[in-house]
């Protein structure tokens, strides 16, 4: 059935439920779920650096803590999308939280780093299951135009919220308790919004021609996973090496059969009618493009303080809510533009300032350990992050029929979680191959005696830099610690003009891409037709 009517597919598709009742209490349990999604999500940010101590860990492995979640979120948030059409939005989210539970759980008795890896998955299919659900949520509770652009600005405030302030309390929390106080925690925060989910949420669905594609899940995690794999592995086993390369081609050739899955699956997970709206499809890519140039500034600031200047946790928290309390502190300013001004320009708007932000961290100076060169620049990307997540959320959702709510929902998400996932696998790439390659060719220069230089060179080639610069002073190879350290500031510098780079070309790509689409409407007018389309089949 084409897009083209909306009219149609509301009556063909109706939303089913108790959508409208208890919105007060509906918006409260949605807006905690994607809180407590977004605090697994950046909690182990500020704890790299202790995570690197406890388990001596080096590189990659730092990565995959991250990327464990976010792959596990991106790879099965389609899925999740189309259970919570199919048996409720409100079970959906009860079962993320449940799920949070358990993987904050197993992270917190983790007795060594591949524990972490599946704690963090496990919370990656909690979250995977509760962002899509909780926005979903918001967007069938709400009948106008209006009320819909307040209410997804405070989902994404709290989503914001979730991520400014667990950094933070994970810091706070380290340096009283230990590192693993911050995951009992967590634990017992997603038990609340479990509570407060099953008590107070309306339950909604829509599972008129929706149903189960285990094909397209099957091909499109396999290769998702497999491309994040090569990446993730590439600076640390080499980007020829056999099994970088076969991740890779096993990655594109199972997405392209994802793709050609979805066009002939009666019930697909991604319907790919909805990219016949260009302004869909502009601001998904732009998600993409966008949220990579957050999360990769997020997680180079991240690496930069704890695990290459190794300061404590609790500065990278403060940095984070520099970052991320932003979108929390204006989101009902952000709420009332986004119901006047035309949302390309505020999406257009965002990204410049997240461009700005990272191109002034690449002036930073890894020898210096202050915080208060890093206020600028975070500031400008926490509030291009606000303009950014909340106006292409706002126009995916505007943009297509109520009843596709949850698909387009779960769409939108899977795309600003795909630049979510990203950021970490490509910040932690560029940066360590970078910061290796630098650290080879200026370790011979550095004038070191025979001692200091073998051990070096051999930990470098083995590890990488970020080992070097871990070494206790005495020990063979610590006497290139200096180098191991500007190698590193050198490799996130190139890391983050990448994420300015990326974020100017998502302002470009935002302007240039709505030119042909027409005048794109503020969210009060671009709702409009939507709602009395669907009011109309009714």
């Amino acid at each position: 059935m084409s897009l083209d009517n909306p009219a149609a597919l509301s009556a063909a598709s109706p939303v089913t439920g108790r959508a409208s009742k208890g919105n007060a209490g509906t918006l409260l349990a949605a807006c905690l779920a994607v809180f407590v999604a977004q605090v697994a999500n950046a909690l182990p940010a500020s704890l790299n650096g202790l995570f690197q101590q406890e388990f001596n860990t080096q590189g990659s492995a730092l990565t995959w803590i991250t990327a464990a979640f976010m792959v596990t979120v991106v790879v099965f948030e389609f899925t999740f999308g189309v259970l919570g059409d199919l048996f409720g939005r409100k079970k959906l989210v009860a079962a993320g939280a449940v799920l949070t539970v358990i993987g904050a759980i197993v992270m917190a008795v983790a007795p060594d780093l591949h524990f972490l890896w599946i704690g963090a998955g496990i919370d990656g299919l909690g979250a995977g299951a509760m962002f899509p659900g909780s926005l979903a949520m918001v967007a069938t509770m709400t009948h106008t135009a209006r009320t819909r652009a307040n209410a997804v600005a405070v989902w994404a405030g709290s989503l914001s919220a979730g991520a400014a302030v667990s950094p933070l309390i994970g810091g706070i929390l380290a340096s009283h308790g230990g590192w693993r106080a911050s995951f009992w925690l967590l634990a017992a925060v997603a038990l609340v919004s479990l509570a407060l989910t099953l008590v107070l949420a309306a339950e909604s669905s829509a599972p008129a021609g929706r149903g189960l594609d285990v094909p397209g899940q099957v091909t499109f995690a396999i290769g998702l996973i497999a491309v994040m794999y090569a990446t993730i592995q590439g600076p640390e086993d080499g980007w020829t090496h056999g099994n970088v390369l076969t991740g890779y081609i096993v990655g594109v050739i199972f997405l392209t059969a994802f793709v050609a899955v979805e066009r002939k699956a009666r019930s697909p997970i991604l319907k790919l009618d909805l990219f016949r709206n260009r302004a869909f499809s502009v601001t998904n890519l732009v998600a993409v493009v966008s949220m990579f140039t957050f999360l990769g500034t997020c997680f180079s600031t991240s690496m930069w303080i704890g695990p290459v200047q190794h300061q404590s946790a609790t500065r990278t928290g403060l940095l984070f809510l520099l970052l991320q309390g932003p979108a929390f502190v204006l989101f009902a300013v952000i709420g009332k533009l986004l119901t006047k001004v035309a949302p390309q320009w505020l999406l257009a708007a965002g990204c410049l300032l997240m461009a700005a932000g990272a191109f002034l961290c690449t002036r930073l100076d890894i020898t210096d350990t202050a915080l208060t060169p890093f206020v600028l620049p975070d500031l400008l990307t926490g509030i291009g992050f606000g303009l950014a997540v909340n106006s292409f959320t706002a126009v995916a959702l505007n943009t297509v029929p109520l009843p596709l709510a949850g698909m387009a929902s779960a769409t939108t998400n899977m795309f600003r979680d795909l630049g979510f996932a990203l950021g970490p696998v490509i910040a932690g790439a560029v940066a360590l191959s970078h910061a290796g390659s630098s650290f080879l060719a200026a370790l011979p220069k550095a004038g070191l005696p025979a001692s200091q230089l073998g051990p070096a060179l051999g930990i470098g080639r083995a590890a990488g830099p970020i080992a070097v610069n871990s070494l206790s002073p005495g020990t063979p190879g610590a006497g290139a610690h200096l180098v191991a350290l500007q190698s590193l500031g050198t490799g996130f510098g190139v890391m983050f003009a990448v994420c300015a780079v990326a974020g100017l070309a998502a302002a470009v790509l935002t302007v240039a891409g709505m030119l042909g689409t027409g005048k794109v409407a503020p969210a009060a007018e671009a709702l409009s037709g939507s709602v009395r389309d669907t009011a109309a089949a009714a």
